[in-house]
């Protein structure tokens, strides 16, 4: 069995450097890439949020709902920023997607009820029927 030379295992070193080195400089910039779109969309969540917040306080909308709207704004936000990012890294954002979805019916059905009682409380809000301040009285409990 022959060792081989400090000369040949140097050109092997080159040739696969020669070979790696492209790949390796195209998945940098596209994971640079991916983070600066991350960096991106977190300040225009921030820039949505705040304009929503403008919006809110010009109109007699109930704080809560205000809150609430805000919120998931910038959460919606952050997550097409986050799929958008993944997707500039290589990953097929068709999976990510189909997977959110699964796991976003898979929640509502399991939060049916829960979820019901979330919009009701939406809905009372949107309609005002009584503020932050008032007394109710509804079926005996007050």
């Amino acid at each position: 069995m022959q060792n081989p030379s400090t000369q040949e295992i140097t050109g092997q070193l080159a040739d696969l450097w020669t070979e790696l080195a492209p790949a390796l400089t195209e998945w940098i910039l596209n994971f640079l890439g991916g983070v600066a779109v991350l960096i991106v969309g977190l300040f225009v969540a921030k820039w949505v949020r705040r304009g929503i917040r403008k919006i809110f306080n010009r109109t007699d909308f109930d704080e809560t709902l205000e809150k609430f709207i805000t919120s998931l704004s910038y959460y919606l936000v952050l997550v097409v920023a986050a799929v958008a990012a993944l997707g500039m890294m290589g990953v097929e954002t068709a999976s990510v997607l189909a997977m959110l979805g699964a796991a976003g019916l898979a929640v509502g059905l399991a939060m049916q009820g829960a979820l019901s009682n979330v919009a009701a409380g939406v809905m009372l809000l949107i309609f005002r029927p009584f503020g932050v301040a008032d007394f109710v009285d509804a079926g005996g409990t007050a």
